[in-house]
């Protein structure tokens, strides 16, 4: 059996990553931001001091977890399925964090390996939790082990009109720009090695598309306040291919909102949205 179901519950060794405020800008950039916010896309703009948008978490966390415990697997064969994150306090400009993780459980699909990745971040200037990842990988093919399968989603939108909704154009070119972040699979710039993955052409980072997601949250829901972002996390459904368009739709319910992000073509590409705010 190459994935070990025994592995869960096993933790890895801390591990250290620091960032710069020029870091920051980029990867606003690389989700979207443009010149309506000066705050996440500026350092020196007047009476507008640098910000951070909180799903920067997602590039800076995750560290620390025992990827390499998990068992043996083809990594062609690996989707990232699901994202959550966890704010417990804006992210500064600049600064250091070390993450400590885990696998938090792993589950039996039939068709694949369901692997929740948790990932915990402290500020190292202040000795204060920052923010957690909660990453769900899914391997095809895992699966059939006999382990447990989990609870059935309970998430249901409710029957009315969005209460919000936001569209964002995403560039031909974003991939270019977001991998600058640290994502460089080749899979969202190289034509030849896309199309070994079944795909016409490089697709989105879908980190991508939920920091664009993300931005529409913030702005729409927490009045582009980061410290209100409190945790975002959804499921990844579909591909998105850079020039498409995203269309963010949001139900407010107090300090929880869902929500559900679509293409120009109305397919749902991240689903199960689930956004709390202050």
């Amino acid at each position: 059996m190459p994935i070990k179901p025994e592995a869960t519950g096993l933790k890895g060794e801390p591990k250290r990553r620091s960032w710069s405020s020029t870091d920051a800008l980029l990867y606003a950039i690389g989700v979207g931001a443009s010149t309506d916010e000066l705050a996440f896309t500026t350092e020196n703009t007047k009476d507008t001091p640098q910000q951070v948008l909180p799903t920067m978490a997602v590039i800076l966390g995750g560290g620390g977890v025992p990827f390499d415990k998990i068992g043996t697997f083809n990594a062609a064969l690996m989707l990232h399925g699901a994202q959550k994150i966890e704010l417990f306090d804006t992210i500064p400009t600049d600064g250091e964090i070390e993450s400590t993780g885990e696998i938090g459980a792993i589950l039996d699909k039939g068709k694949g390996a369901s692997v929740e990745l948790i990932s915990d971040s402290v500020n190292v200037a202040t000795g204060k939790p920052l923010f957690r990842n909660t990453m769900t990988a899914f391997f095809r093919g895992e699966g059939g082990f006999g382990g447990d399968r989990g609870p059935a989603s309970e998430f249901v939108l409710p029957d009315r009109k969005a209460d919000h909704e936001v569209r964002y154009e995403t560039r031909v070119d974003q991939t270019l720009t977001y991998r600058l972040s640290g994502d460089r699979n080749p899979l969202h710039s190289d034509p030849s090695f896309a199309q070994m993955g079944g795909f016409d052409r490089p697709i989105l980072h879908g980190l991508c598309t939920y920091g664009f997601t993300g931005r529409a949250l913030l702005h729409t829901i927490c009045g582009g306040d980061p410290a209100r972002f409190k945790s975002m996390e959804g499921r990844f459904s579909k591909p998105v291919m850079p020039g498409d368009d995203l269309v963010v739709s949001m139900w407010s319910d107090g300090d929880r909102t869902l929500f559900q992000t679509k293409n120009q073509d109305d397919v749902v590409v991240f689903d199960q949205g689930i956004l709390v705010s202050a």
